[in-house]
Formats: C-alpha cells, structure tokens, sequence
C-alpha cells in the first residue's frame, strides 16, 4: 500500500476523532508518535498503522472501537495491495477479459442464430438479465473460486430464471411479461450477490460488502457508459465524415456489445479500484439525499393540494416504485459506508427525514393502490405493486425507527445495517414469486 493508503486510514481514524476535543487529539498524537517509532524500526508507514492501532486499542476503549470497526476491512486492503503490486492482478485482469467478452457472445449468439433485435425484441426483453448477469456471476465465482456446491446452485437459479423467463407464453403486451422483465434482474442480481460472497451469503459482512459493491458498480458504470456514449457518437461522425457507413455496425455490434461487457468491466474496476469510488460515492449520497428530500416533500405537497389523486396505471406505478427504490439504494449505500462516525450527525438527520417522507409517499400510494383494486379489480401490475410497496413499507417504517433510536442514542447503528442486509433476502423472495407465480395466476395476462 502506497503513501495514499496511510493517507487514507488517517482520514478514517479523524473522522472518527472528529468532535472529542482535546482528548482526540491526544490520542491522536499517540497514535501518530507510534507510527512514527515502527516506521523508523523499518517497517511501512501502513503496516506501523495497523500495529501502533492495536497497540493503543489495548489501552484505550475508543481506540479499541475504532479497531473493532475498521482493523478487518483495513487488515484486508493491506494484504490485497500487497499482492497487487506484486503480481500486478493480473489474473482478475484476465479473468474480467474472458467473462467480458462471454458477456459479448451471449449478446450475440442469438442473432447470429436468427434471431434478430428488431423481429425479435421480445426475447431479448425476456432474456436480458441473463445475458448480462450470468457473465458477472461468472466472474465473481471464479474471483471467489467458489465450492462446486455453490457454483451448482448459483447455475440452478440461473437455470430457473431462464425457464421462468421463456416458458409462460406470455403476448408482447402482456403485463406479466414486463413484470418478468423488471423483476428477473432483481432476483438475478442478488443471486449474483451470493457468487459474490463466495457462497457465505449468511454472513453480515458479506452482504453489506455486496452493497458498497453494488454503489460502486451502478457509478463506474454510468461512467463507462457516459464514456462509450461519447466515443460512440465520435467515431461514427468520423467514419461518416470521410464517407464510410458505420451505422450497422455500431448499432448491431459496438453498442450491444460494448454495454454488456461493461458491466462485468465495472465489476472489475470496483474491486481493483476501490479507493477512488468510496471518495465518490459517499459524496454523492451526500449531495442528493437532501434533493431527494426536498422532491418527496414536494411531493407530498402536491398530494396534499391535488383534488384527483394519482392515476394508477403502469407507468405512474412504476415510476413511483422506481423513485421509492432509488431512496432505498440511497439509504443502502450510506448504511453500508465503513468510515462513518459512530456518533449521530446532521447527515443522519437528513436521513430520517428523508425516510419519513419516503414512508409517507408510500402510505399515500398504497392507499390510492387500495382504493383502486377494491373499485376497479385486481391487475398483474396493481397486485405487483401493492406488494412493492408493502415490503417497502416494511422496511422504511422500521429503518425510520431503528434511525430515531440511534440519533436518540438508545440504539447501536449497527441494528440499521443489519436490518437492511437482512432485508435482501426479502427483495429477492418477492422478485421470485413475481417471476414464477404472478403469470399462471393472472391469466398470463
């Protein structure tokens, strides 16, 4: 680990300083003296950090609960890069290659069979979740090595997801069929979290691990895609500038292709990356959870002054489940953040107002959702809905308590993240059941 690294673990151990005064900096200083006598002694300024931390952890309680809560994360960042300059990673290098590329064949492979985008655009709906999280889940279980059982079961969901997604005859415009496509990524996803985990999906850690991934997987994503975006556009008014069409190809090859290898490329540069996008990400939490705070205020104004209710049909449905789900990821992501102070602070404050307006939107929703079922009857996306957002419920009511137990100072933080990493199993329950059962049952509406 690089000078940037002990740079880094200094910023985390100030944060969590930050607030205690003179007594901080003392034992700050303490700290800084200690690093300062086992570098001289010849060992790296990272791995003085770790030594002079458990030393002072053994005198001092608040160095001690800074040791419990960072020293394994740490612990681990050092033993990585270590091996990263050593080897360079060049198998994680080469292993992202050959999954990305797996990634661009599965893409393909359809329409090299006959089965084109533009005839055939409702498989490509059903199926695309497993063209894209297949490869990642292959790439994450062979970083993993994972045991042969799990890689079994990891391929047998795969495989119900496949079944599930082409079995029902479902029309074009069949409801059940965009509820398959909006739900089988869900349940897929989480599946390829298990193949992250290495198959130790029980352990806390390990799910809260996939959710910091996940943050940084969906910004280095929308930065390769931004990125391609840019090179696409260029390169095709290049090759049009000096008279040569391109079109065909960057339409049916370049783009399809390059978008799926992108996620397991993203995948690859957050775990070869992450120090870069835990400055990022926590940034981004920051600015917009009080604009989001702010939207669903004015939101719930608009309620308040609207005579008319909400239109429940699709695409009102699920746009508000969308901007429920992305408070949700927000909420995720600044749980799930490892260098947060352990004392309550304004950004937690924030958080629970924008958890309480959450849960109030989606009270209102839920009764129009009713209201509506019981005056008109029941439709695949109502009932899907409804159900969305009762588990919604669920877990914003209980985050907003377990978040005001805290500020209160009458809860640990950590009952919040183990709420919400033991939610997942929930989310993907749901996502199953609509994929699976919801077909058969409407009719294969």
């Amino acid at each position: 680990m690089s000078t940037d690294g002990i740079d880094t673990q200094l910023a985390q151990w100030r944060i969590f300083l930050r607030g205690q005064g003179t007594a901080g900096e003392a034992l700050d200083a303490r700290l800084r003296s200690g690093i300062e006598e086992l570098t001289a002694t010849g060992l790296r300024p990272d791995e003085s950090f770790l030594v002079a931390l458990k030393r002072l952890a053994a005198e001092d309680g608040r160095a001690h609960e800074f040791a419990r809560t960072h020293s394994a994360r740490l612990w681990r960042e050092l033993v990585l890069s270590d091996r990263a300059e050593r080897t360079g990673d060049r198998r994680a290098l080469l292993t992202m290659l050959v999954c990305a590329v797996a990634a661009a064949i599965a893409i393909k492979l359809p329409a090299l069979l006959g089965a084109d985008l533009d005839d055939h655009g409702e498989f490509y709906l059903r199926n695309l979740a497993l063209f894209t999280l297949a490869p990642l889940a292959l790439y994450f279980g062979l970083r993993r090595a994972v045991s042969v059982t799990t890689g079994l079961v990891l391929t047998a969901l795969f495989l119900l997801g496949a079944v599930a997604a082409n079995v029902y005859a479902l029309d074009t415009d069949s409801q059940s069929l965009a509820l398959t496509a909006i739900h089988l990524p869900v349940a897929l996803w989480l599946v390829a979290g298990v193949a992250y985990a290495g198959g130790d999906w029980r352990s806390h850690e390990r799910r809260m691990d996939f959710i910091r991934f996940t943050g940084g997987w969906v910004v280095y994503l929308v930065l390769i895609y931004l990125g391609g975006g840019v090179l696409t556009a260029i390169t095709a008014g290049t090759f049009d500038a000096i008279g040569i069409e391109v079109e065909t190809f960057v339409g049916e090859w370049l783009a399809p292709c390059g978008a799926v290898a992108a996620i397991v490329v993203a995948a690859w540069l957050v775990e070869t990356r992450q120090g870069v996008i835990e400055t990022i990400a926590p940034m981004l939490t920051r600015i917009f959870t009080p604009l989001f705070t702010v939207v669903l205020l004015a939101l719930l104004a608009g309620f308040g002054l609207s005579s008319t209710g909400v239109e429940v049909d699709r695409d009102v449905l699920i746009l508000f489940d969308l901007l429920l789900v992305v408070i949700l990821g927000l909420l995720l992501y600044s749980i799930s953040a490892v260098d947060r102070p352990e004392r309550p602070t304004l950004f937690d404050r924030l958080q629970l107002a924008l958890v309480v307006s959450a849960l109030l939107v989606d009270v209102l929703v839920l009764a129009t959702l009713t209201l509506r079922i019981t005056e008109y009857g029941s439709s695949p996306n109502k009932v899907a809905a409804l159900g969305e957002n009762l588990i919604l419920l669920t877990n914003l009511a209980w985050s907003a308590w377990l978040l005001f137990g805290f500020l209160r100072g009458r809860m640990p933080f950590a009952r919040l993240e183990r709420w919400q990493s033991g939610y997942l199993v929930v989310y993907a329950a749901w996502a199953w059941i609509v994929i699976l059962a919801f077909p058969p049952l409407f009719g294969f509406r």
